[in-house]
């Protein structure tokens, strides 16, 4: 793939956007964070080149704006795993934190255990959302991408790129509950406030001012 093909479909990270001097727990690393963003670009291109040559839509273009975010976050969680000796994915169906320090829980598995690092990522560049409020450590990956919907909006295909990392130990305080009503199918949520924003983005870990400067 030349670069020309590689940033039709990813924009490449920018090595002078990560901060050197965030502070991050449980031994994680910033060179842990870039290799996994690293290894997502990888992964992208190569599927849309693939995809493209056989005149299917770009992989992000067809799931769901929310599939893709998961899969993205997912993502993260299993590329930080494989690189920290000290962070593991935690094995436990939806359990929560999503990755959790290696060799502290049976199995690698906690349903809900107090330590480690729930990740995210989001096309949004605040307003984070959860299930819960929660006394958690939060990773969030912003990023940009296409969305099923451009088409039909006269839109030209967004290439993927990383918009910017946050981390931050949140407390309940930082989060808003939500809810729902009675009548409403909505998932119960609860997002982020200005106080947790704030502390994540004083410890802000990556940051591409050429996306931010067109982002939302």
């Amino acid at each position: 793939m030349t670069s020309a093909e590689a940033a039709t479909y990813a924009y490449p990270l920018c090595p002078e956007g990560f901060n050197r001097q965030c502070k991050l727990p449980y031994g994680l690393t910033v060179p842990h964070i870039q290799s996994a963003m690293e290894d997502f670009l990888d992964f992208i291109r190569f599927v849309d080149l693939q995809l493209s040559t056989r005149q299917i839509s770009p992989l992000e273009s067809m799931l769901m704006p929310a599939n893709f975010s998961s899969m993205v976050g997912e993502f993260m969680v299993s590329g930080i795993s494989s690189r920290s000796p000290t962070l593991t994915k935690n094995r436990y169906h939806n359990g929560h934190p999503d990755l959790i320090p290696a060799g502290k829980y049976p199995d690698d598995a906690a349903q809900h255990a107090p330590e480690g690092i729930e990740v995210k990522a989001s096309r949004y560049l605040s307003g984070w959302q959860g299930h819960n409020p929660e006394n958690t450590w939060l990773l969030v990956f912003v990023f940009q991408a296409a969305r099923p919907t451009d088409d039909l909006k006269g839109i030209s295909f967004v290439p993927f790129g990383f918009v910017k990392v946050v981390g931050a130990r949140l407390k309940k305080s930082d989060w808003l509950f939500a809810g729902r009503s009675g009548a409403s199918r909505r998932t119960i949520t609860a997002s982020v406030t200005r106080s947790g924003w704030e502390k994540m983005e004083s410890n802000w870990i990556y940051r591409d001012l050429s996306l931010l400067s067109t982002s939302s």
